[in-house]
């Protein structure tokens, strides 16, 4: 079995982001060795729905967290069963399937309660009283199969019992003390027992020994309405044995169950289970509410991490949640180094061009592998989007050979479709603030200090005036709520070439410093800044280390 790989970029995600994912899982699943899933960490923006739209490729599914969850274990896939069986039944299919327990479940497979090795042999050591089977409701199907009887007569209202258990091992004159109607009768070949037992409407009568049993005998049951079974045990057997034909929902536990629900965490299961003392617990499908399998201690030792790769990214902050808890193979990226540990040595490809789909195509062409036209057409739009069509500074001569080679593969004109992507992607039509700042944001640690930066890249900067004082009400709100000592908003024009740079914060002063300006009403203007990474982080960087040596 092929083992799950999620590939994943960062939180907020990119055109970039998402593309390069997409593209680097159909790469490596072309290799056969794994299943490789391409996944996000948030909503797509309009300008990747373009993009994803117009090539025809579907949105990656959402994963909010890498942690482990029940649906991830090896647990134990057991059909649930009817409260009807018999208790030997049960016991047959836990040995059979090397279980300790099995949940049970009504006729519309809800949990209604979960029986144990524990429970049936409690069920045997117990004193039973002879009206067990009465009391129980025991079904003439479960007598049947637990003595692997046949019948010889059986009236049409035989199906439940509700009288004693006897043991005719006695002379016909004693058993009329101990007989009476409605009474289950367990005897040999002796025919004056077996006649005193019928003429004394009783409602079944067991045969032991495979014996014959006399046409008088049966004719004289089938006028009295008496079932007639044969089993093939002897009398000592059957009468040890009849007992193991009561239902299971008269020994199964139905109180103070513990279930667990396939998108629980383990981190959690681990913390219920310790709290009890159980063997196995339900697990229950939250789609359905339908009992799926059994969960065990060993399941929970026994889990493997999930495996992930990493492009566009190696920041903790903005990973999945439960990183922690993962096993990184690679990492492809195009930003700063930073703070994404791992357990063993991995591949770590980082580059310093403007587009980490540059890199996953360079791998591509590097092994040989020409890629599909939707897959290079999304890997070209990948590097116009992050490149801003090589206006950005973080542009390089590699990214204009990779994407020249894409466009071709893909029959891209791409002046064409970089205008037609950037309108749809920096329409800021009915967009509220909270959109905004939620669209392409990171954070950054820089000297200890926690910035978040957002960026939002529009053809129209003017249109965004009226909503500036809500920005600003929410980017405060946001700072003081997460805990940031600065925290910015990229007004990105990108044809023009520039970014309104509006700054809240304790150190915002410091922020229009780095870059030669003074802050009017929270904001200023920078020519020529179109990229966090490259013309962004490394003043704001180089005045704060300024700051801590003063």
């Amino acid at each position: 079995m092929k083992e799950t790989v999620y590939i994943i970029g960062h939180k907020n995600p990119d055109s970039d982001s998402i593309c390069s994912a997409i593209a680097y899982a159909e790469y490596k699943n072309a290799s056969g060795d794994i299943n490789a899933i391409p996944a996000r960490l948030g909503e797509i923006n309009r300008e990747t729905k373009f993009i994803l739209d117009y090539f025809g490729v579907e949105t990656p599914m959402l994963l909010e967290t890498v942690r482990l969850s029940v649906e991830d274990l090896n647990f134990d896939k057991i059909a649930p069963i009817s409260p009807e069986i018999s208790l030997r039944m049960a016991l047959e299919i836990m040995k059979k399937n090397n279980l300790n327990s099995l949940p049970v479940v009504d006729e519309n497979e809800q949990l209604m309660g979960i029986v144990t090795v524990s429970d049936i042999i409690g069920s045997y050591i117990d004193v039973w009283d002879n009206n067990v089977l009465g009391s129980s409701g025991t079904s003439i199907d479960n007598i049947i199969d637990t003595l692997t009887a046949k019948i010889i007569t059986l009236p049409n209202n035989a199906r439940f019992f509700n009288g004693k258990i006897l043991v005719l091992a006695m002379e016909p004159k004693s058993i009329k003390e101990y007989i009476e109607a409605n009474d289950i009768v367990i005897c040999g070949d002796r025919r004056d027992a077996q006649e005193l037992a019928i003429n004394s409407n009783i409602s079944l009568m067991i045969v032991t020994g495979n014996v014959k049993i006399d046409q008088q005998i049966i004719e004289l049951a089938e006028e009295k309405g008496v079932a007639i079974l044969s089993t093939p045990y002897d009398t000592f057997t059957a009468a040890k044995l009849i007992t193991q034909s009561i239902p299971i929902k008269d020994v199964m536990t139905k109180e103070n169950l513990v279930t667990f629900r396939l998108d629980d965490l383990v981190d959690n299961v681990k913390e219920a289970m310790s709290k009890t003392r159980y063997r196995s617990y339900p697990v229950i499908d939250s789609s359905n509410n339908k009992v799926v399998g059994l969960i065990s201690r060993y399941h929970l030792i026994s889990s493997m991490k999930k495996k992930v790769i990493l492009v566009d990214h190696n920041e903790r902050s903005q990973s999945v949640d439960g990183l922690e808890e993962c096993e990184i193979l690679e990492i492809i990226d195009h930003h700063r180094v930073a703070d994404v540990f791992t357990g063993n040595p991995i591949y770590f490809r980082n580059e310093p061009v403007g587009s980490t789909a540059t890199i996953i195509a360079s791998i591509m062409f590097e092994n040989g592998r020409r890629p599909s036209r939707k897959i290079a057409g999304i890997l070209a739009a990948a590097i116009i989007s992050d490149t801003l069509l090589f206006r950005s500074p973080t542009s390089t001569n590699t990214d204009r050979i990779i994407l020249d080679r894409l466009a071709r593969i893909a029959d891209l004109d791409v002046e064409q479709f970089a205008m037609e992507m950037f309108k749809a992607g920096t329409s800021l039509a009915g967009k509220t603030p909270q959109e905004l700042l939620k669209e392409d944001f990171k954070t950054f640690n820089i000297e200890e200090e926690k910035v978040g930066i957002a960026q939002v890249y529009t053809m129209d900067p003017d249109s965004l005036a009226d909503m500036k004082p809500d920005l600003l009400s929410l980017m405060e709100e946001r700072r003081n709520q997460d805990g940031y000592s600065m925290f910015m908003l990229m007004l990105t024009d990108i044809f023009n070439e520039a970014s309104e740079m509006v700054v809240v914060g304790e150190k915002k002063e410091l922020v229009a410093k780095a870059f030669g300006k003074n802050l009017v009403n929270n904001s200023f203007y920078a020519p020529g800044v179109l990229s966090r990474k490259k013309q962004v982080v490394p003043p704001l960087t180089n005045i704060l280390t300024s700051q801590e040596e003063i």
